[in-house]
């Protein structure tokens, strides 16, 4: 063993390891077909149409290369985004092509896999069998009538952009666009699954995507790994180091998640009183199991005893994984106990009920943690406060303004989404529009005067290999960054936002579901951030407006808030009747006057936070020419000021010019 940690593995080809590997695949498949066959009818008997178990077990296992190839897709793109070596260049271009290989061929399978489950999941979702395909109109009729389906289509069509993204993919950030695509293509089929039904759905919702999210990147990254020694390819040291930091600390969150997901799923079952229980006993004790290893290799590079992270520990990681992804497809194939849990109508759209009016003192009392914005505030404000201390420990100064900013507009996101307000946004159309406002417009005003880039950019060294300061750089400089910091573009979707999606039908659609209400309240989160950062934020963005322009810039919106509140005001039509209608909260007796009270907040809560934007930027528009006026007061006492040097010498020269007025025949000369 060397004893230098982790030493890069540059393992030859291995029919063995090849062998395995199709092993644990094979394996994968296998669990969910097994479990479809052998319970039968069984698996749905609570449905009026179970289905054909035929049909189900080729579901099963459709959706088993569907969620591998995705991990795989996942892990291929953060692979090498993150943890392979990039040479430091203006541009950060892709030396290995390795990674890019794998992503290519994984998003080809997962495409055509997740277009095959479109099909599948549109009749055996509707208990119907493949040949009803077949009937004039059936397959549109399915597919419509199917979340899953719709949910599968969405992830196909993600997939077939990434095939096409990375063949012309040869920079660093050509790849950002097929991260994105990669996690929504993950979490479509995620989120319309049992996670969305029962009492308490807020929860597993959430808690689905944050352990999504972070076990199958970590999955996909050490399952990348392992086709690198399958391969013959090397394992460079600082990207084994980088996967192993990232596991350690994303695979707690990941775990904590699960239990979450675990204790809505079962509804207060015994964890081994049926399949269910014992399925998420097997993925807890994975999921726990490859944080372990991790922990391990960690700890043993922090004490430079020495390892190896070879064959042996990346096989055992990626069993792990394979074991808990098996589990999450054959869970799938039944009912977990949540299912038969008695829900009102109020639980079947939020996951809770309302009994009490929204009284002041219910909105600031009554308290239900936001589970996702909660975990993203805190997760920034440890993100800030480890810089903060690093750059205190390299001896720098930071202003406490942007600290307090920072810290104050992750508390205040807590407060919009976790208290009263942020419960009853959902049934309240006026307190939804006041927790709109906030998101879009207090939260953003805050955060961007933090100054986090800037922090970022300080806090980090450049060097080879590329790291976080080459990754910020490279984001901000490329054209990606140029057109989504774009003003116009900023603009319009900060303004058309509200005009898109509440005169329209998309509010009653968005706010029907837990996820599209999350979806949108990100949406107003960015889109502010974006805007606020072009008008008043601190850190250096890719179109940098002068003082006068982004005066303007604020000013020009503000008319637009106002006429969308007084549109709100005067409608005569209710906003989302239908679905106000199926809640029918017993205390929500006048719809009409909830939605001009909400118009009210929205031209109130619109005018108000860019008036406060407007003193702000003036403040800061004075303090600028301040310390300009400062710097050259500063360079006119040394006697050095260049303004007065340049008037000194245009005299000089034109000193030295020879006198023409009084010389004969040479009236028309030029001096």
């Amino acid at each position: 063993m060397s004893a230098e940690p982790f030493t890069p593995v540059v393992p030859g080809r291995r029919p063995a390891g090849r062998m395995l590997t199709f092993g644990l695949f094979v394996a994968v498949i296998a669990v969910p077909v097994i479990v479809t066959i052998v319970l039968g009818e069984d698996a749905n008997d609570r449905r009026d149409y179970p289905g054909s178990p035929t049909t189900g077990a080729i579901t099963a296992a459709v959706r088993a290369i569907a969620d591998m190839s995705a991990v795989l897709t996942l892990g291929a793109v953060v692979s090498a985004l993150f943890l392979q070596r990039l040479r430091i260049s203006k541009q950060l271009r892709l030396t290995d092509s390795f990674d890019v290989r794998v992503l290519r061929g994984a998003a080809g399978l997962w495409m055509v896999s997740a277009a095959a489950s479109v099909l599948l999941e549109a009749v055996d979702s509707n208990g119907m069998s493949l040949p009803r395909l077949l009937e004039d109109g059936a397959f549109w009729h399915l597919v419509s009538t199917s979340l899953y389906a719709r949910a599968w289509f969405v992830a196909a069509v993600a997939a077939m952009a990434i095939v096409v993204i990375t063949y012309f993919s040869y920079l660093w950030w050509h790849l950002l666009l097929p991260l994105v695509l990669t996690i929504v293509g993950i979490l479509a089929p995620v989120i319309v699954g049992s996670v969305l039904v029962g009492p308490n759905h807020d929860f597993g919702g959430d808690a689905a995507v944050i352990m999504t999210v972070l076990s199958l990147s970590t999955l996909g990254c050490w399952t990348i790994q392992l086709f690198r020694i399958v391969a013959g390819e090397p394992i460079a040291k600082e990207s084994a180091r980088r996967l192993v930091v990232w596991t350690v600390m994303a695979m707690p969150m990941a775990i904590t998640a699960e239990v979450v997901i675990v204790w809505f799923k079962l509804a207060g079952t015994s964890l081994t009183g049926g399949l269910a229980g014992w399925f998420s006993l097997v993925r807890l004790v994975s999921l726990v199991g490859i944080w372990a290893i991790a922990f391990v290799l960690w700890r043993r590079d922090r004490d430079d005893t020495g390892t190896v992270v070879g064959a042996r520990a990346v096989f055992s990681i990626v069993s792990l994984g394979a074991a808990s992804v098996a589990a999450q497809v054959a869970m799938t194939r039944f009912l977990s106990p949540q299912y038969d849990v008695e829900t009102s109508l109020a639980e079947i759209f939020l996951g809770f009920d309302l009994p009490d009016s929204p009284s002041l003192a219910v909105l600031l009392g009554q308290w239900r943690l936001n589970l996702l914005f909660s975990t993203i505030a805190v997760a920034l404000m440890v993100a800030y406060g480890l810089g903060l201390r690093r750059l205190r420990h390299q001896g720098d100064r930071w202003p406490v303004g942007r600290s307090a900013a920072w810290f104050a507009g992750c508390l205040l996101l807590i407060a919009a989404t976790s208290s009263g307000f942020g419960k009853y946004s959902g049934a309240d159309f006026a307190v939804h529009m006041g927790v709109h406002m906030v998101l879009n417009m207090l939260v953003p005003l805050l955060l961007v005067l933090g100054g986090a880039v800037t922090l970022a950019l300080r806090v980090t060294r450049t060097g080879e290999p590329a790291g976080p300061h080459e990754w910020i750089t490279g984001l901000l400089s490329s054209p990606l960054a140029r057109v989504i910091y774009h003003p116009l573009v900023v603009f319009v979707v900060f303004v058309g936002s509200y005009y898109a999606l509440y005169l329209t039908g998309l509010f009653e659609q968005m706010v029907r579901s837990h996820w599209s209400h999350q979806l949108m309240n990100a949406h107003f989160l960015l889109i502010g951030y974006l805007y606020y950062g072009l008008a008043v934020g601190v850190d250096r963005v890719p179109h940098r407006l002068p003082h006068i322009a982004r005066l303007g810039f604020v000013f020009a919106a503000m008319p637009f808030h106002a006429f969308f509140g007084v549109i709100i005001m005067s409608m005569g039509t209710i906003i989302a009747a239908e679905y106000y209608a199926y809640l029918d909260m017993s205390w929500s007796t006048d719809l009409l006057a909830t939605q001009r009270l909400g118009g009210g907040i929205a031209w109130a809560g619109g005018e108000i936070p860019l008036l406060i934007v407007v003193l702000t930027l003036a403040a800061q528009w004075a303090l600028s020419d301040a310390r300009e006026a400062r710097r050259k007061d500063r360079h006119f006492d040394t006697g050095r000021d260049d303004e007065f040097e340049a008037y000194n010498r245009m005299l000089d020269r034109l000193a030295e010019r020879p006198s023409t007025r009084n010389a004969p025949g040479r009236r028309g000369d030029k001096p």
